[in-house]
């Protein structure tokens, strides 16, 4: 059939059942992020309103993108990371949001260049097989530890102190934590049902359920609403494109020029290299989950979703939000068997259906409960990576756990990534095993390296 061609590679086998099945579960999975963005953009000056719109049209652009270009089953949105960089990591810079958007754009066009070229395949075949499995190991940690916190089953040390205790003795700073996190109040409503949630999913998934990761957010949907832990909801959709929904303010207001300047080069440079680390992490994340990897830890046909990563990138500047990529979220769906296009095309259609239902989908994804377990059971299902990373082997042990330590501990996939390549050639060098490292690792590593030495962190 032609719309079988269109989604599916080659004979690829498919159960129509569990493509939709996927796509829905991986819908609901990355659904937060329609709510999350513009909440974080508006810290940039971005409207709510048709930062929403922006959010939810780029989300259906990249994943419909995704599906018929890379035939993946993966969903594409405005990445976590890339947009608090625009929000609060560019703020002493003191530029507008539409330099930041420029930003945006120029990165994915760059994106977009080197992959036709075929400089990020390349750069990412020089990776070992260990330090990418490694990489699935620490975005599974990372979905687990967002998980816990926005469920509120661990939180900041400084969460309820009173403001007394902060500051430090006459200096008017405040004081660092001894312990950076603490348990959260497991008593309130909302950390009980987290932690029901989390158990219902594993029992489902231990007991072999068909669509665990799905049916097991919907305990807690039904206890937020029947408990009154919904926010009130006056109406359940609205048209977007008119009145407070126009995408008139943000749309097409990107400032490209103004960017290109010399003084602006660590800014998309930055994002640039954030965004690289964070799609390579996530595909190979992703194949690992799916069991797509080859013997050495490649994705087969890396430079189609790549390709895609780099045009919704463009195309979230354009429309007025950040930087856009695959989303690690995805895992849920490959659990309950999405394999194709197909399921990103299912997707794609719940980001079209966002734009409508907009506030009821905020009344959703305003109880975390109801998403986190689903991030905490699918971070624990990706530690199987882990035996594929050589811990016996200290050249890649060394910059393994540089990669994972560093994403939990920093809050950021791009920080423990770049660890990791920084580390990687230079542990080999140090075990006399220079002929084992590919040129493009020090590529790569010299990339990673100016990122914490001349880029804008956070």
């Amino acid at each position: 059939m032609k719309w079988r061609r269109l989604l599916v590679e080659g004979d690829r086998p498919v159960v129509l059942r569990d493509e939709i099945l996927g796509g829905a579960t991986t819908f609901l999975a990355t659904a937060y992020i329609v709510v999350v963005n513009p909440a974080i953009l508006a810290f940039a000056g971005l409207p709510s309103g048709p930062s929403t719109v922006a959010t939810a049209l780029a989300a259906a652009l990249g994943t419909f993108l995704m599906a018929v270009v890379a035939k993946r089953p993966y969903a594409v949105a405005p990445y976590m990371g890339e947009n608090a960089f625009l929000a609060f990591g560019l703020a002493a810079l003191g530029i507008g949001w539409q330099l930041r958007l420029g930003a945006v754009f120029v990165a994915g066009a760059l994106f977009l260049l080197l992959t036709l070229a075929g400089l990020r395949a390349r750069l990412a075949a020089a990776i070992s097989p260990s330090l990418k499995h490694a990489f699935a190991v620490a975005i599974g940690l990372f979905l687990a530890e967002i998980g816990l916190y926005q469920c509120g089953l661990f939180t900041s040390s400084v969460t309820g102190l009173p403001p007394e205790a902060l500051p430090r003795g006459g200096a008017g700073l405040l004081a660092a934590p001894a312990v950076p996190v603490k348990l959260g109040d497991w008593t309130a409503p909302a950390a009980l049902l987290g932690i029901a949630g989390i158990l219902i999913t594993f029992w489902l998934v231990l007991r072999g359920v068909r669509g665990a990761i799905l049916l097991g957010m919907v305990p807690g949907a039904v206890a937020g609403f029947t408990l009154g832990l919904a926010p009130s909801v006056e109406r359940w959709w609205a048209v977007p494109f008119t009145g407070e929904l126009s995408l008139a303010p943000i749309a097409f207001q990107l400032d490209i020029v103004g960017i290109l300047r010399p003084e602006h080069l660590a800014v998309f440079g930055t994002l640039a290299l954030m965004g690289f680390l964070d799609t390579l992490g996530t595909l190979v994340a992703l194949g690992a989950a799916s069991g797509e990897l080859d013997e050495r830890g490649n994705l087969p046909a890396i430079e189609r979703p790549m390709i895609v990563d780099a045009l919704s990138s463009m195309a979230s500047a354009l429309v007025g939000t950040s930087t856009s990529g695959a989303y690690i979220e995805s895992a849920t769906g490959i659990r309950d068997g999405a394999r194709t296009g197909i399921a990103a095309a299912v997707t794609g259609v719940g980001f079209l259906a966002a734009l409508f239902l907009a506030p009821g989908a905020a009344a959703l994804q305003a109880m975390p409960f109801v998403y986190c377990p689903a991030l905490v059971v699918v971070g624990v299902l990706m530690l199987r990576s882990a035996r594929s990373v050589a811990f016996d082997d200290l050249a890649e042990a060394i910059p393994a756990f540089a990669t994972v330590a560093l994403t939990l501990f920093t809050y950021n996939i791009a920080n423990g990534l770049a660890a990791g390549l920084v580390l990687a050639p230079l542990a080999r060098l140090a075990a006399g095993r220079r002929r084992e490292i590919p040129p493009a690792a020090w590529v790569l590593a010299a990339l990673c390296l100016s990122y914490f030495l001349f880029g804008i962190r956070h």
